[in-house]
């Protein structure tokens, strides 16, 4: 889950799809344990916002059922107002049975009560409430809420049916109005020889951005023997990858000590899809985003001369054999090239020709760089 924006607002992740399915699967198992033996119920469901909550609880509940709709809206903009539209859309003769009202969300209660009097004239056995989302700081009316899935704070939320002004409802996860961003965070992304490290140490310095290599801050605990540093080499001494929360938790301790920073250089992280997932959660957890990911793109070839030409004076012995390199390369285009489809996904890839001199190509991120 990563930041999203929506007309003119910014949302950050607040509830995950996993516990929503646990907060729906709880409410329908309840309900249907405090309903009397073959009693059917007819659920309605208040849309629009409901329509996702009201199919999933539908397939929880576990025994016969009938399922109505009605529609009224009170929402304009991220405000709840006291204008109430008409109740459209029940035409059942409920005389005689248990009604439970299905809501997404409970804040003011003012839809809630036009709706709670319309059935409660309608000679309903019982009539219910079950609420996914119930906001207990602004709630103002006397309505007996039976059911709740989940109290959560008075801050707007959209997602899982809920909207902003339209957009939003799509999402199986629930979003909570955020402040915009205000770091510029780069994912710094290429093959070994690419030229990545030579770049961030121009750009760091043009956008006033801290660089944060995952070889350095792995050398730095190792060299320390921080926790994290002690806790990784144990892995690397017995031969194991080290696990991808110990390197996260080695980048988000680089971030948080540079909390002032305007932004991040992330260089040699994420590899993996995972990895990428957890960077994209912690920083949203923070309200911030990664903004892009500038690829230098360069012919393989052309990099296997450069990294045997380096080797001839680096000491590193990977990069006087081009068996090894060539593994290298593969390594990276069948794991760490699966990112490219990550990140385009959000539309924040951007593919730099990588071949030139170093001028060259750092005007050429420059440009990229100055539209994010």
């Amino acid at each position: 889950m990563s930041i999203i924006k929506l007309h003119d607002l910014y949302f950050k992740p607040f509830i995950s799809e996993n516990e929503i399915k646990s907060i729906v699967k709880y409410l329908a198992n309840k309900v249907k344990r405090d309903l009397p033996k073959d009693e059917v119920p007819i659920f309605v469901g208040i849309l629009n916002g409901c329509f996702l909550f009201a199919a999933d609880f539908i397939r929880e509940f576990e025994g016969n059922c009938e399922v109505s709709f009605v529609k009224l809206a009170s929402y304009q903009g991220t405000s709840s107002t006291e204008n109430v539209k008409e109740l459209v859309g029940i035409n059942e003769d409920l005389t005689g049975r248990t009604v439970i009202i299905l809501e997404d969300i409970i804040d003011t209660g003012t839809t809630l009560q036009e709706i709670y009097n319309i059935f409660r004239n309608k000679n309903v056995k019982q009539l219910k409430v079950a609420s996914l989302f119930f906001k207990p700081d602004v709630f103002r009316k006397e309505l007996p809420i039976n059911y709740i899935g989940k109290s959560i704070e008075d801050k707007f939320i959209v997602g899982y049916g809920l909207d902003y002004n339209g957009l939003g409802r799509n999402y199986s996860e629930i979003y909570q109005l955020s402040t915009p961003p205000t770091m510029k965070n780069i994912v710094l992304f290429g093959p070994p020889g690419a030229g990545k490290g030579t770049q961030a140490t121009f750009l760091k310095d043009m956008y006033n951005l801290v660089h944060i290599s995952t070889g350095d801050v792995f050398r730095f605990n190792i060299k320390n023997e921080t926790e994290l540093g002690l806790l990784a080499k144990k892995y690397m001494d017995e031969g194991d990858l080290v696990p991808d929360e110990v390197t996260i938790n080695m980048l988000k301790a680089e971030v948080e000590k540079n909390a002032d920073a305007n932004g991040f250089i992330f260089d040699g992280f994420p590899r993996t899809q995972s990895q990428a997932e957890a960077l994209d959660a912690f920083l949203a957890d923070k309200g911030e985003q990664i903004n892009g990911m500038v690829a230098l793109e360069v012919p393989e070839d052309l990099l296997v001369e450069r990294l045997l030409e380096r080797g001839k004076t680096s000491g590193r012995t990977d990069d006087t054999d081009e068996t090894k390199i060539r593994n290298r390369f593969n390594e990276y285009n069948t794991k760490t090239a699966i990112l490219k489809d990550y990140f385009e996904a959000q539309n924040k890839y951007y593919g730099i020709n990588g071949v030139g001199s170093i001028e060259e190509i750092t005007q050429r991120i420059a440009k990229v760089f100055d539209t994010l």
